[in-house]
């Protein structure tokens, strides 16, 4: 039986930051990494909007960095997944994939959301190489280049608008005949020069050959007169949501509809279960980015830290 006065439960910026606090503190916190360790950052190239890093630097990179931190100042960090938590009884019992138990005083939930993408093999093999799903992330490497961004929602039109303020052209690929966006965020699309929103349209792939030249695209799919052509761009953005990481812990700690878990005050970290947090992109439906979540995780060791010298 394993006993940690903190478990960290994730290794993306809110998981290692969370760890180098926490071990600071003096907590001596076991972090596990997950299924993905360093979290989505892993699969983005270049990170120039780090502060820090004047020449930028790569999400690998960085993770790799945050790690090394958490372990020089004390954090335990061991590969594996967590396959069930119990709430119910104190101190915290948590399963580990190899079937081992870990008893935690504190636990920080930072496993993150996850992309959704289209299924398309052509996703996995133009990463990095011209398919995104952060506009904020990545944008800034397509100035005057022409993107493609997929979606009809909010999150949709809201990069595409992004995307606009960078890009010389932005096609919107929306498979309905219609935007599920707010009024006022469909007005600002449509009103945009820079958007051509491509309705009743599917991508059935992509082509290029070191990178992202184009997508094949396909008009009222399944109709009389359903069309077949090319579309030429230079990056192609996912904007169809993210999906919150956050199954196993919905029958303790409150999530809204999407699976985003819900703050119980205004720290943003604590959670309706004394000692348990939540922290990074799991609990931030908005912002999606490492150093909000790098913050999150700060706030969520420093809760642990006060839950457990008043407890």
């Amino acid at each position: 039986m394993n006993k940690t006065k903190c478990l960290i439960i994730g290794s993306g910026p809110a998981g290692y930051t969370a760890a180098i606090y926490a071990s600071r503190a003096n907590l001596a916190p076991v972090l596990i990494e997950g299924m993905q360790p360093g979290g989505q950052l892993t699969t983005t190239t270049v990170i120039e909007n780090f502060p820090g890093f004047p020449d930028g630097i790569t999400g690998p990179e960085l993770m790799e960095n945050m790690r090394k931190q958490a372990v020089n100042v004390g954090a335990d960090v061991r590969q594996g997944s967590v396959t069930e938590v119990d709430f119910e009884s104190y101190p915290y019992k948590i399963t580990l994939d190899d079937g081992s138990v870990i008893d935690a005083d504190t636990v920080i939930v930072a496993t993150g959301a996850t992309a959704k993408y289209l299924g398309l093999p052509d996703e996995i093999k133009y990463q990095g190489m011209g398919v995104s799903a952060c506009a904020t992330c990545d944008g800034f490497f397509y100035r005057k280049k022409i993107v493609a961004v997929v979606g009809g929602g909010d999150t949709a039109c809201e990069e595409a608008n992004y995307l606009a303020s960078l890009a010389a052209k932005v096609y919107l690929i929306v498979r309905k005949p219609y935007l599920r966006a707010s009024k006022a965020m469909q007005e600002r699309t449509m009103s945009n020069p820079k958007i051509e929103v491509l309705f009743e349209h599917n991508t059935e792939g992509l082509y290029g050959e070191n990178g992202v030249e184009g997508a094949h695209l396909v008009k009222r799919k399944g109709e009389a007169d359903e069309k077949h052509y090319d579309l030429p761009i230079d990056g192609f953005f996912l904007a169809i949501g993210h999906k919150p990481n956050s199954d196993i812990f919905k029958k303790y700690l409150k999530t809204d509809e999407t699976g985003y878990f819900v703050p119980s005050d205004e720290s943003g970290v604590r959670t309706i279960i004394p000692g348990v947090f939540v922290a990074g992109d799991v609990a931030d439906p908005h912002y999606r980015q490492a150093i909000n979540a790098a913050a999150s995780g700060c706030r969520a060791a420093l809760e642990a830290e006060r839950y457990l010298s008043h407890k």
